[in-house]
Formats: C-alpha cells, sequence, structure tokens
C-alpha cells in the first residue's frame, strides 16, 4: 500500500508545491562568500555538494535571480562554510543580507576570499567550471584549503533551520 498522498508533474503544477517536495529533503546549511570590487560578499545555500575526492571538487548552485548572483558568478575564488548548529543567526544573516560581515568573526584568505569563523567545515575554492542549471547555474569548486572543527550540524527542512538528532 503506497502511502504517497500528493502526485503531480511538476511542469504542470503550482511552482510552491515543487519546492515544498523539495523541502522535504533536510540539507545542511552553508554560506558561500566571495570578494568583490565593492567589498565582501555572502549567501546562505543550501544546494552545496562534494562532486570528487580526485581532484577536490564540490559543487554550489545560485539562483540567477538573486542579486547577488552576478558577483559570485564573476567570482574566480570563493568559500563555502558549513555551518553547526550554533549558527542559525549566521544563516539567517546572511539569507537577508550579502553584507552581514560587521556582525561575524572573519578573515580574509591570500586571495582575498573572505572566510567565517567557527563554522562546522571550510572550503576555499578556485572557480573550476560553472554550468546551466535552469533558473540556477551549478558552480564547481576545486578545493585548495581545508578548515574543520567538531560539532552537531545546522539543518534546513522544510523551510526552517533546525538540528540534527540521532534517531535511536
Amino acid at each position: 500500500m503506497s502511502r504517497m498522498t500528493h502526485s503531480f508533474d511538476p511542469a504542470e503544477a503550482d511552482p510552491r508545491s515543487f519546492r515544498d517536495a523539495l523541502g522535504r529533503f533536510g540539507t545542511g546549511v552553508t554560506v558561500v562568500t566571495c570578494p568583490t570590487a565593492t567589498g565582501p560578499l555572502g549567501i546562505t545555500a543550501n544546494s552545496f555538494a562534494s562532486v570528487s575526492l580526485k581532484p577536490p571538487l564540490v559543487l554550489w548552485a545560485p539562483a540567477k535571480s538573486s542579486s547577488r548572483y552576478p558577483f559570485f558568478m564573476a567570482a574566480e575564488h570563493f568559500a563555502i562554510h558549513v555551518l553547526g548548529a550554533d549558527q542559525a543567526a549566521l544563516g539567517a544573516a546572511f539569507a537577508r543580507d550579502g553584507d552581514a560581515f560587521d556582525q561575524f568573526a572573519w578573515t580574509e584568505n591570500a586571495e582575498g576570499v573572505p572566510l567565517l569563523e567557527g563554522c562546522l567545515s571550510r572550503f576555499e575554492c578556485r572557480l573550476s567550471a560553472a554550468h546551466d542549471g535552469g533558473d540556477h547555474s551549478i558552480v564547481v569548486g576545486h578545493v585548495t584549503r581545508v578548515a574543520t572543527r567538531e560539532g552537531a550540524p545546522l539543518m534546513f527542512f522544510g523551510g526552517q533551520f533546525g538540528a540534527f538528532g540521532p534517531t535511536g
């Protein structure tokens, strides 16, 4: 017996239904940062994935509709910060404003990329490739440096931040 309660063609349905269905997949939360001519820029993203161990590649997918999109697509270097459960305020701040750096501790690497402090993992990247992905682009980064710390992850599910807990 099937437990599925709502089946639809996403090309024909209200886009909100498709977005809600995608929201049923719990993800980690990242903030991606890059340098620009006018200063550091950041954006919260849950579209992060590993691609390859050799060479070390990761990806993320910025929305073309974002006002920050052109800056990230022009960046030769960027950093992806995996947030801990104690960093929901950081994730929320960069979701609202790309210039929230004054609220958090950060430094710059040799390429001028803003590096946020205290994240679970940080991947400093050089642009490897960018691909069309519908209303997003798929940005592949070659990881040049990694930093990590222990801790529980910040999660995103059903449009809300939360935490991961063991099931048993």
